[in-house]
């Protein structure tokens, strides 16, 4: 609760009990490995805070190949956004890679702390924009570096992500293929 609490507090000020309002409306989820927070064709139900793990954003492109384009690690927040604000079915699953704690809020919640606390709006705002800039920062150099360049920018940008995350995701993530990531691997070691 504390490293959610501090997070949010880096966007806006918050009296104590606006920030009581807002851990009230919180809820404790856990997600097993695997399991998907959001699923692809069907509303997203929560916005979450991740305590503990990692999840990936996923989809499938027209070959029906499996594509990561981004992760997410403890003290993030996890939402498919423009979906769950908007309330209408997503286009991409977010997945539990490890097992996951998290705070998440139900629509009708996220929507009551929107309405009640003077300035939510405002933090809230920031917070978005500061995840779709993290985000962008990351995706970014993915697209003019070579391979290896790109692998040695994902250890430097999720340092120690690397031993948590299958490598099929990674490589995935990369753009390439898995032989390739192994290749490029051994060869930096």
């Amino acid at each position: 609760m504390e490293a959610f609490v501090n997070y949010i507090l880096q966007f806006g000020n918050l009296n104590s009990q606006q920030i009581e309002l807002i851990l009230s409306k919180a809820q404790m989820l856990a997600l097993a490995k695997d399991a998907y927070f959001s699923e692809a064709g069907k509303i997203p139900r929560y916005v979450g805070f991740l305590l503990k793990g990692v999840t990936r954003f996923c989809y499938y492109n027209n070959r029906s190949e499996e594509i990561t384009h981004s992760f997410v690690e403890e003290n993030n927040f996890v939402s498919d956004q423009q979906k769950f604000e908007s309330q209408i079915i997503a286009s991409e699953y977010i997945q539990a890679i490890t097992d996951c704690e998290m705070l998440v809020f139900s629509k009708k919640d996220w929507d009551e702390i929107g309405n009640t606390i003077v300035g939510w709006k405002d933090i809230e705002h920031l917070i978005v924009k500061n995840c779709l800039l993290k985000t962008i920062e990351r995706r970014s150099p993915l697209v003019s570096e070579d391979a290896t360049t790109r692998y040695l920018s994902f250890i430097d940008q999720f340092p120690g992500l690397i031993n948590r995350v299958p490598l099929s995701y990674v490589a995935s993530y990369l753009g390439i293929t898995q032989p390739s990531l192994s290749r490029i691997r051994k060869n930096i070691r």
